[in-house]
């Protein structure tokens, strides 16, 4: 008798476990509603898998400074990453963008400017570097 409960305690913990390992990550990207690049680096992320909601805001500057981005890392678009909260600033590709989703102490990662060899804007090319938050190097992508 109890080796059926077990097994079915165990297909459920299996299927939670699978559910979890397999989950969406949502993404909100806050943009000029005039520029076409963010909508490009929304399709990258859409591409990885991500599960992006595209917001227009005509005060990027606002948005920013709510999300806590560093004025001297600012990019052209701001996205935060519903579950964890974490912001990244700009044409960051999705590697990085799990990366950072691995390293929970990190408050944010940015692709500085409009570096023409990332996602969004162009190919990358192994030279893109981005930073965290307090400038630190954190991907050479």
């Amino acid at each position: 008798m109890k080796s059926p409960v077990l097994a079915a305690l165990w297909v459920a913990g299996s299927l939670a476990f699978s559910i979890n390992a397999f989950a969406v990550e949502t993404i909100t990207v806050y943009q000029d509603p005039g520029c076409g690049c963010c909508h490009g680096w929304a399709e990258h992320m859409r591409a990885e898998g991500f599960q992006v909601t595209e917001v227009p805001s005509a005060d990027m500057a606002r948005v920013k400074e709510s999300l806590g981005v560093p004025p001297d890392l600012a990019s052209c678009h701001t996205a935060q990453i519903g579950a964890s909260g974490q912001v990244v600033e700009g044409h960051v590709p999705a590697s990085v963008v799990r990366k950072l989703l691995a390293a929970q102490d990190t408050r944010g990662v940015s692709a500085p400017g409009m570096p023409l060899n990332a996602p969004g804007m162009g190919r990358l090319d192994g030279t893109l570097v981005t930073v965290d938050f307090q400038g630190r190097p954190f991907s050479k992508d």
